[in-house]
C-alpha cells in the first residue's frame, strides 16, 4: 500500500462478512478506501464458523432493522451469488414440531414471517413431513416450510467480496489490529496499527466480536459484545442422503436452536450450541457441548449418530444486550458503528453494505460512480458444481487441474497455485483450506497436508516448517 500523506475517505474495520461487503459497495464510487483487519487473512473470525444458511428472515422479529436487512440482503445475495461464483443450494427448511406447544406455535411463526414479508411459508402435516423426510426421528406432530432458505459457502462469501474490492481499487490491511483512534489536526481520524497508522474521513465499525471496543475509541457506550459461542459437529458425506431439507427447530428467545443441514461441500453439519462466554478467543470445542449436540441429533436424525464425523468445531456470534442490530451512524464523528451482527450477519450482509453506504452519503460522504467497475467470479467449490479436476478443457489448458492433492475433497494442484496467486493470495494452510477445500475432507489433512504445504512453500517461497507450524526440531 502507498504511504500517501492525503488521508483515505473511508477507512472500514473490519474483514469479515459485512466489512467485506462495505468495502465491496464503496469500491463502485470514485474513493479512496481501506479494509482494515487484525487477522493475517480475510474471513477468519465469525464469518467463517456458522452454520451457512443464507436466511430469507422469516422468523426475525418484525419491525426490526435486522428483519429488514436480513429480507432485502437474502434477495441481494441469492442473485449476486451465481455470478460471483459462491456456491448456493436452495434446498429449503422444514421447521419441525416436536410436541403440542410448538405445533401450537407454527400459525403465529407463519404470521411472524408473513410481517416481514415472507408469504411463501406454508404448513406440512406429520404424514406429509415424514415422506419428505423418512430418517426424521420419531414422534413429530408437524411443520412449517420455507422452501427459500438455502445453503452457501460462509468462506467464498467474504473473499468474494474483499477481493472485488481489491480489485477495485480498496487498499487491504491485514495484520493490522487498531489500537487506538484519534481526530488529527487536520480533522481525520488516525487509526493507530502496529505497523502503520492509517487517516481516513470516515470510518466504518466492522470489527465484529471487537466492535465494542472500537466503538468506546469514539466515545460511545451504548452495546457490549458477550461472545455467544456456537459448537457444530460436521458429518462425513456418506450421511448426506439422510437428510433432503434444513431441519429447523422452533426457535427460543435465546438461540435459534439446534439445527440438522446438508452444506454445499456434501456433508451434513448438526449445531449450534448457544453459550456466552467472557474470552473472544474461546473457539474450542467441549465435551459438555458436543454430548448436547449428540443428544439433540439422536432425537432429529437417529441414524445420523451412526456416521462417521469428519470434524468438529466453533464459532463465537457477536451477541449483545440488545435484540437488534447495533448499527448506528454518528454523522458529525464522520463515523458509522455496525455492531451487534450476530448469525444473521452472513444473510444480511449486502443489504447492510447498501444501508451503511445510504448513510455515508447522508453524512456528507460525496458518491460519484466509477464507469470501470470490474466484476470477479471465484473458483466455485461447492459440490453440485463442476469442479476443475472434472473438466478435461480445464485440464487441456493446464494439467495441473488433474493433479489431485487433496483425494477427499477432489482438490488440484492447480486450484491451489490458483489460490496462493489470487488477488487476495491463500498464505497458509488455513487459507487454502478455505479457497479449495483441500485438507477439509475425511483425514482432515492427514495424507495431503506436507504434500499442500511444499506447493504452498515452493509459490511463496516460505518454508515448509513455517507453513506447518513446526520448530527447528520438527515439533509444533
Amino acid at each position: 500500500m502507498s504511504g500517501a500523506a492525503e488521508p483515505f475517505d473511508v477507512a472500514v474495520i473490519g474483514a469479515g462478512v459485512v466489512g467485506a461487503a462495505i468495502a465491496r459497495s464503496l469500491a463502485r464510487y470514485r474513493l479512496r478506501c481501506v479494509l482494515i483487519d487484525a487477522a493475517e487473512d480475510v474471513g477468519t473470525g465469525t464469518s467463517k464458523a456458522n452454520t451457512a444458511i443464507l436466511h430469507t428472515g422469516f422468523d426475525a422479529k418484525p419491525g426490526s432493522l435486522e428483519a429488514r436487512l436480513v429480507r432485502r440482503g437474502h434477495a441481494l445475495l441469492t442473485s449476486y451469488g451465481p455470478q460471483a461464483g459462491i456456491p448456493i443450494e436452495r434446498v429449503g427448511a422444514l421447521l419441525v414440531a416436536w410436541d403440542a406447544e410448538q405445533l401450537a406455535s407454527l400459525p403465529s411463526i407463519a404470521a411472524n414471517a408473513a410481517r416481514n414479508g415472507y408469504t411463501a411459508i406454508g404448513t406440512v402435516s406429520a404424514e406429509e413431513l415424514y415422506r419428505r423426510e423418512p430418517h426424521l426421528g420419531a414422534g413429530a406432530l408437524g411443520a412449517l416450510e420455507v422452501p427459500d432458505e438455502s445453503i452457501i459457502c460462509p468462506f467464498t462469501t467474504p473473499l468474494a467480496f474483499a477481493t472485488e474490492a481489491v480489485v477495485n481499487g480498496v487498499d487491504l490491511a491485514l495484520a493490522s489490529p487498531v489500537q487506538s483512534i484519534a481526530v488529527d489536526a487536520a480533522g481525520a481520524h488516525s487509526l493507530v496499527t502496529p505497523e502503520r497508522t492509517f487517516r481516513s474521513r470516515y470510518v466504518v465499525n466492522a470489527a465484529g466480536l471487537y466492535a465494542d471496543a472500537i466503538d468506546r475509541m469514539f466515545g460511545h457506550q451504548t452495546f457490549t459484545v458477550t461472545p455467544r459461542r456456537g459448537e457444530l459437529i460436521i458429518f462425513d458425506k456418506l450421511s448426506r442422503s439422510l437428510i433432503n431439507h434444513i431441519l429447523l427447530p422452533v426457535p427460543t428467545k435465546v438461540s435459534k436452536g439446534v439445527l440438522v443441514s446438508p452444506t454445499v461441500f456434501g456433508n451434513v453439519v448438526l449445531g449450534p450450541t448457544a453459550e456466552d462466554v467472557a474470552d473472544k478467543s474461546a473457539t474450542g470445542s467441549t465435551a459438555a457441548g458436543i454430548a448436547n449436540l449428540c443428544e439433540k441429533g439422536s432425537r432429529i436424525v437417529p441414524a445420523l449418530m451412526a456416521e462417521e464425523v469428519t470434524a468438529v468445531y466453533a464459532g463465537l456470534r457477536a451477541a449483545t444486550e440488545h435484540s437488534d442490530y447495533q448499527l448506528t451512524f454518528h454523522p458529525t464523528q464522520h463515523y458509522v458503528c455496525v455492531g451487534g451482527i450476530r448469525s444473521t450477519g452472513l444473510s444480511a450482509s449486502m443489504a447492510i453494505a447498501e444501508h451503511v453506504v445510504a448513510g455515508l452519503a447522508d453524512a456528507g460522504l460525496a458518491l460519484e460512480l466509477k464507469d470501470d467497475f470490474h466484476s470477479v467470479r471465484m473458483p466455485n467449490i461447492g459440490e453440485a458444481f463442476q469442479r476443475p479436476y472434472q473438466s478435461g478443457e480445464m485440464i487441456a489448458t493446464n494439467p495441473d487441474y488433474g493433479r489431485i492433492m487433496c483425494h477427499c475433497e477432489r482438490v488440484t494442484r492447480g486450484e491451489i497455485v490458483d489460490a496462493v496467486h489470487a488477488p487476495i493470495p491463500a498464505r497458509s494452510l488455513d487459507g487454502v483450506r478455505r479457497r479449495t477445500r483441500a485438507l477439509f475432507g475425511r483425514c482432515q489433512g492427514f495424507f495431503c497436508a506436507a504434500a499442500v504445504a511444499r506447493v504452498l512453500a515452493d509459490q511463496t517461497r516460505q518454508s515448509i516448517a513455517a507453513i506447518l507450524g513446526l520448530n527447528d526440531t520438527g515439533v509444533k
